[in-house]
């Protein structure tokens, strides 16, 4: 009505396609979370919400659907249930939607609502390294290569020379779309469609990430900052294989916990390290997701600390820990300068490695 223009990932919401759902969710700046009225808090609403909560989702709303299938007694009832469960979150005092997609009660209300969630979003800053990670890759007759996904930082126009990681292929960027419209330029927050040249389709993956050239590097291990879930079954370990969710991309990973006990109990935090199996690219701060190998479920999330760590011994713990808080404390009083000098500190440590 106002010309304000919203962007919506829509992802599954079947527990079998939770992976799926993560690779639409790292972009986000807010959740809309979509409860069937007459079916209430299933399984998969609990692990949508902890990985929207672990990858520090800001803001949201809660929107009760099939309004019309149930009574008002049986909707208070939900109701309920789902301020039981977003309690102590960013989704606490959220607002709640009740709709009828049948009879369109609410729809008008839902509609003004997400226009005031949305100009309540700061915008994204440009200023930092254009990312893009990859979640489709397709070929156009004429066109050649078409990537698409969430741009999460910075820009990206016409014209520009950038290349895709892990492969470290150059390419160009031929074309830009956005909302199905061409564009010159596309900033950060939008989902874009990238034509790109000097790379054939068949080459790129979901999982990889278009970004500046000469900037990032790919890496196999990086320190983190972990949170275990409260209703995991049992405590994150040492040497433990899981899988981890990092931007689009799910790699299988060899935990090592960074303290005397070798394990993060439930509901607990710790530093840990992460040795993937195959390489990525991420950055500092950027959140992940972890599941368990078998079966697939959201067991713990994280954040980045150090993307170019090395394997780290046993006798520098203790070393290693003050280190990562002193990223951490340096951070939460923005002290760029200090963080990059904790970096430059240990860069003769990564290079040899």
């Amino acid at each position: 009505g106002d010309g304000a223009r919203i962007g919506f990932v829509d992802v599954p919401g079947h527990e079998k396609f939770v992976k799926n759902m993560l690779a639409g969710a790292h972009g986000i700046d807010s959740v809309m979370l979509v409860i069937a009225a007459d079916e209430g808090v299933m399984p998969q609403t609990r692990e949508h919400f902890e990985i929207c909560r672990l990858l520090e989702t800001k803001t949201g709303l809660i929107v009760l659907t099939k309004k019309d299938l149930v009574d008002e007694e049986f909707l208070e009832l939900v109701k309920l249930e789902v301020s039981e469960l977003v309690e102590n979150s960013f989704l606490d005092n959220a607002p709640m939607i009740s709709v009828s997609a049948k009879t369109g009660e609410g729809i008008e209300e839902l509609k003004q609502i997400l226009l005031e969630t949305a100009g309540k979003i700061p915008n994204r800053k440009n200023e930092t390294v254009a990312r893009l990670p990859i979640d489709r890759s397709f070929s156009m007759k004429g066109f050649g290569a078409v990537v698409t996904g969430t741009l999460i930082a910075g820009e990206i126009k016409a014209g520009d020379e950038m290349e895709v990681l892990p492969i470290a292929r150059k390419v160009r960027v031929r074309g830009l779309q956005t909302h199905g419209k061409s564009v010159g330029a596309t900033f950060a927050g939008q989902r874009a469609a990238v034509n790109l040249g000097g790379v054939e389709h068949a080459e790129i993956e979901r999982g990889m990430v278009l970004c500046e050239r000469d900037v990032l590097r790919p890496t196999q291990i990086f320190d983190a900052k972990i949170e275990v879930l409260k209703n995991a079954k049992r405590a994150l370990k040492s040497r433990q294989r899981v899988r981890v969710h990092v931007g689009t991309i799910e790699v299988l990973a060899r935990i090592q916990i960074l303290s005397d006990s070798n394990e993060i109990e439930r509901g607990e935090k710790d530093f840990a390290q992460l040795r993937l199996e195959t390489p990525i690219v991420t950055i500092p701060n950027e959140r992940f997701i972890i599941r368990s190998y078998s079966p697939q479920i959201t067991i713990a999330g994280g954040r980045v600390l150090d993307a170019s760590a090395q394997k780290h011994r046993r006798k520098d713990t203790q070393n290693v820990r003050k280190f990562l808080q002193s990223i951490i404390e340096a951070d939460a009083r923005n002290d760029k300068a200090k963080q990059i000098k904790l970096y430059l500190e240990t860069s003769g440590e990564h290079s040899s490695t």
